[in-house]
């Protein structure tokens, strides 16, 4: 079993800047294919960051050029770095792997004002 856990959302204005914090913790094999989700009120959980089974990384077209997936396997953690926040990122952020394998944590609420 596989618990995450997802922290570092919160209140910021537009144009701002939150680093999201992933941890896997339990029987983890490998982050290699972590990717990090977002879900509104209005749409379904999407996909917004990841990193592909090549080692490179892929992002929505949305968030692209403001966020930056990153991981650090000896903690077996990923991070989200997002920029240039606008408000419609807002929304509950979760992490989980590109093919869905583990359970959803709780995820963090993010909310930017315009």
């Amino acid at each position: 079993q596989v618990q995450l856990v997802e922290s570092g959302g919160g209140l910021v204005q537009a144009g701002g800047s939150l680093r999201l914090t992933c941890v896997a913790s339990g029987t983890v094999l490998s982050i290699n294919t972590m990717a990090w989700y977002r879900q509104t009120p209005t749409k379904q959980r999407e996909r917004v960051a990841s990193f592909t089974s090549g080692g490179g990384t892929a992002y929505g077209d949305s968030v692209k050029g403001r966020f930056t997936i990153s991981k650090d396997n000896a903690k077996n953690t990923v991070y989200l770095q997002m920029n240039s926040l606008r408000p419609e990122d807002t929304g509950v952020y979760f992490c989980n792997t590109r093919g869905l394998s583990f359970s959803w944590g709780q995820g963090t609420q993010v909310t930017v004002s315009a």
